[in-house]
């Protein structure tokens, strides 16, 4: 398997050599044909036939209606099934939507930090973010359609059907980023990485949701679930419904709560994804050891321990290092430590840009004492403001053409990504690109206790799952 830095590099080379056929007199070939209409669907949806049939509908069950509690072991069994088959177009079209929600994670990310203290917590997962933006090009219609499709990094070209992206490819590309994730050779090994994917569309209780809308989430989210509840006479009970409900189905707690709901607004769309990851050769030390915010406090932490071969770098020149940690055969974790403190948000803006996959060429293997905190993060952020910090605050407005959704054009209110991210002990043998030779080098000590960054890659795709900075392992995003 090549490295991720030379996959991120391929796919660039592949769209240079797209653009030179398309200034060339060659035919021309879209660079992103993988994730757009083929001329065979154009075809058929150009063929003239009897007017088709209305989309069906249906009102989402109130709120309160009983529902079965998220089965996450169901769910990573779901995830490892989607992999098992996947044909060379599957990978190649995975890895152009990882090189796509990338380039936006980093983006967003630094919108998303910018808005914080640098003393605060911030944790952000792309593929969610790429998946509820795609979701809502699947609801949408032009213009909308369009503006999402450029937001989402596809250029519409000439506006004609074979430059029009399909929603579903890329859906279907993010379940196999998703599933490649937590794969490990099939679904009768022990998972010892879980991924949940859960979406509340919470509606005004008079608007009717198209079933191909939401039936079409599915790859994006294991779970769907429509419901509905009046938003307008109490905004704030309504939130309070809905963060009951959600804790209530899915067991996590999942940072700060909805709050603060639009009484205009006929549908919430929240993406709630859990990420639990074990880190192998790793124990739990005993007591708690301090993590030092800033130079003057410090709380008392649970922090683990391991030993073994990790790939390593240190940036003499900007005073920080990077340690990658695998947590299975196809995901790792990347450690960011910044050698003071006070320059976290210096090396935050060197890490997160568009070349930070580059680095992974400069790691090199060392025996290395690894020591960091035990990791809870719980973050939860509106897309509505991020957009609106972006300079975009229509996209998903009042203005917005949605009527895929449906027929009554919802109007949006908040746009909520909740993460709950987790890494724990699991004192089972390293890996063995992790085990320590017979006889080495110096073990190096490496410690994260005061302010770092972290990242999690999947190889074979290049995709970042989650973008953190852990500024207080006890405060929440």
């Amino acid at each position: 398997m090549a490295p991720a830095g030379l996959s991120l590099g391929a796919a660039v080379l592949c769209l240079v050599a797209w653009a030179g056929l398309a200034a060339g007199d060659r035919v021309y070939i879209h660079p992103f044909h993988l994730l757009v209409y083929s001329k065979s669907s154009c075809d058929q949806l150009k063929r003239p036939s009897v007017e088709a049939p209305a989309d069906p509908t249906f009102t989402p069950a109130p709120i309160q209606a009983k529902t079965s509690p998220v089965d996450e072991e169901a769910l990573w069994e779901q995830l490892v099934r989607a992999t098992e088959q996947l044909e060379a177009e599957d990978r190649l079209r995975a890895a152009k939507v990882g090189m796509l929600l990338n380039f936006m994670g980093f983006h967003m990310y630094k919108t998303l930090s910018e808005a914080r203290s640098a003393a605060s917590e911030a944790v952000l997962s792309p593929v969610t973010l790429f998946g509820t933006l795609t979701s809502f090009y699947l609801g949408a219609l032009d213009p909308t359609a369009s503006q999402l499709q450029a937001f989402l990094g596809v250029p519409g070209d000439d506006q004609s059907c074979t430059s029009r992206l399909d929603g579903h490819k890329v859906l279907s590309a993010l379940q196999t980023i998703q599933g490649l994730l937590v794969a490990q050779g099939g679904a009768s090994s022990r998972a010892r990485l879980l991924l949940s994917t859960v979406v509340g569309l919470f509606t005004d209780p008079g608007l009717h949701l198209k079933q191909p809308f939401v039936q079409g989430l599915a790859p994006f989210a294991q779970v769907t679930l429509p419901r509905s509840l009046d938003l307008s006479t109490d905004p704030d009970l309504a939130a309070e419904k809905i963060n009951r409900f959600m804790q209530a189905v899915t067991g996590w707690k999942m940072g700060k709560p909805l709050t603060g709901v639009s009484p205009d607004s006929t549908l919430l769309f929240n993406a709630y994804v859990h990420f639990q990851g074990k880190m192998k050769g790793f124990s739990l030390q005993p007591g708690l050891q301090e993590f030092w915010v800033d130079n003057t406090t410090s709380v008392s932490v649970p922090m683990l321990s391991g030993t073994g071969t990790f790939h390593h770098w240190t940036d003499a020149q900007n005073n920080f290092s990077v340690t990658r940690v695998p947590l299975s055969a196809n995901t790792c974790l990347l450690l960011i430590r910044p050698h003071c403190a006070s320059d976290l948000r210096k090396v935050e803006a060197l890490a997160f840009q568009h070349d930070f996959l580059t680095w992974m060429k400069n790691l090199s293997p060392r025996a290395i004492r690894l020591t960091m905190p035990q990791l809870t993060l719980q973050g939860s952020y509106d897309l509505q403001d991020l957009l609106a910090q972006t300079k975009l605050p229509t996209l998903l407005g009042a203005e917005a053409n949605l009527g895929q959704i449906s027929d009554a054009n919802p109007r949006v209110g908040k746009v909520l990504n909740s993460i709950l991210f987790e890494l724990k002990a699991d004192e089972g043998e390293l890996p063995t690109e992790s085990a320590l030779p017979q006889a080495g080098p110096e073990v190096l000590e490496v410690t994260l206790n005061s302010p770092f960054l972290l990242a999690v890659l999947e190889h074979e795709s290049a995709a970042l799952h989650f973008l953190g900075r852990v500024a207080n392992p006890l405060s929440t995003a």
